[in-house]
């Protein structure tokens, strides 16, 4: 506010001191009669101070704030990494054991395959033979052939 280079010194100045006028108290309705219930009533709480005197009053309730969801210890992201590995390691698992009973059901399949093949290659196999010993689907007893021809040019 002062100039810097200015012929006065500062204690040669003049200071204006200024009072405060006080201001008229305003002119107010008294305030309307409240019943308060008696279960309402607030506590009176007295401080004594450091000098002795005692100053009371009513405990006033601080707005409280809401109460915050309390975060998770884990990130949600965090979860739901370890949910898709769980995920991914039980699809894995799942084909294993699909290809495991693929594979068991193959070897079933081919041994039943088998044991057709070996149960209708025997009933063939008999079939043949059985029939290469009776030419014509005849038995002839040859003693009786043989007599028979003596009896009847005899």
């Amino acid at each position: 506010m002062h100039p810097e280079h200015t012929p006065h010194v500062p204690a040669q100045r003049t200071v204006e001191v200024h009072q405060p006028t006080p201001l008229p108290p305003a002119t107010m309705a008294p305030a309307p009669l409240v019943t308060v219930q008696p279960g309402t009533v607030p506590t009176v709480a007295s401080i004594v101070l450091p000098d002795g005197r005692v100053v009371s009053g009513y405990a006033i309730d601080h707005a409280r704030p809401e109460a915050v969801a309390a975060k998770p210890a884990v990130s949600r992201t965090a979860v739901n990494v370890a949910l898709g590995g769980v995920g991914f390691l039980a699809v894995c698992g799942g084909l294993i054991l699909l290809t495991s009973f693929i594979a068991a059901l193959t070897a079933f399949i081919t041994q039943l395959i088998i044991l057709a093949a070996v149960v209708f290659g025997g009933w063939i196999a008999v079939q043949v033979f059985s029939a290469s010993g009776h030419q014509g689907g005849t038995t002839v007893n040859i003693r009786k052939a043989v007599i028979k021809r003596n009896h009847f040019h005899g």
